[in-house]
């Protein structure tokens, strides 16, 4: 949940939390979320929805990506959601979530060169890239960090050889990433700000090597992910997961010719802000344009 004021050119924000639902891994196993998933993830709604009506929101909008996009019973998600909240519930293409990310990062102001943005989560990944002059381009690839590690990790740390099988299969999925020659890439979400805290540079750095992903996957490493997280006050499913994160990240790397990457920590939660405070009604039918920015 991101709660904030628009102020000025810049968010504010008021309230920032996460909860680790699992609904990907529910997905994974039995296609639909079920009952009990439902009811939890209605709850967690919920009470963001409450809080945001307490803190005098103007509006809320709910977003369902890829485990919700997914799910058999995705549209008695979107249902219970909306009946237990009084909020629409938008269950997200990867090319809508793609750009929304774009804005967060962009603060929706006009691009002045060819960017790229990349949202890596826990079970997909979504690309996009704008330029001064031409149409927006987005599309979603199924790989995250927690799909990869579910697939390919069975030890605590993951081996050496978990390791390079999940580095064979990022390279073979990103193959299918959008064309682009991008002279600045931006890295999104949980994965790409955590490398950056198991690394010597830290937090106040926002820029993401090749030498520095490196040094955060030896560090991830070695000790069992609880160990870790304690070290590095991690999130202990999300230090589980994150030595994927170092491996998507190294071969987008490889795959676009970089050696170095700016993290963002805006992304899609601030373009849906900004989008839906701009056009309150009918921003999916325009996120294409808006890609492009509009404030000044």
């Amino acid at each position: 949940m991101l709660i904030a004021a628009i102020a000025g050119h810049q968010l504010r924000p008021l309230v920032d939390e996460s909860v680790f639902l699992g609904l990907g891994a529910a997905v994974d196993t039995r296609a639909h979320l079920g009952a009990a998933a439902r009811a939890e993830l209605a709850q967690a709604l919920f009470r963001y929805a409450t809080t945001a009506r307490q803190l005098g929101a103007a509006g809320i909008t709910f977003l369902g990506t890829e485990p919700i996009r997914r799910a058999a019973d995705a549209e008695r998600v979107v249902h219970e959601v909306e009946s237990i909240s009084g909020v629409p519930l938008h269950v997200l293409s990867h090319e809508e979530e793609a750009y929304l990310t774009l804005i967060g990062v962009t603060h929706g102001r006009p691009v002045t060169h060819e960017t790229l943005v990349v949202d890596i989560g826990g079970g997909s990944s979504e690309f996009c890239a704008v330029g001064p002059g031409g149409r927006a381009r987005a599309a979603g690839l199924r790989i995250g960090s927690n799909r990869l590690t579910a697939e390919r990790v069975r030890t605590d740390p993951a081996s050496d050889d978990e390791i390079a099988r999940m580095l064979a299969d990022a390279d073979e999925l990103l193959r299918g990433a959008i064309d682009a020659h991008p002279s600045e890439v931006v890295v999104v979400g949980g994965t790409a700000s955590n490398l950056l805290k198991v690394t010597n540079a830290g937090t106040g750095d926002t820029t993401i090597t090749r030498a520095r992903l490196a040094e955060a996957l030896a560090n991830l490493t070695t000790a069992p992910a609880e160990v870790t997280a304690e070290r590095y006050l991690l999130n202990p499913t999300r230090a589980r997961i994150l030595p994927a994160g170092a491996v998507i990240v190294d071969a987008l790397m490889r795959r676009y010719g970089i050696d170095r990457a700016r993290v963002s920590e805006a992304g899609m939660r601030e373009g849906a802000i900004l989008v839906a405070d701009h056009l309150p009604r009918g921003w999916r039918d325009r996120l294409t344009e808006l890609a492009h920015g509009w404030r000044t």
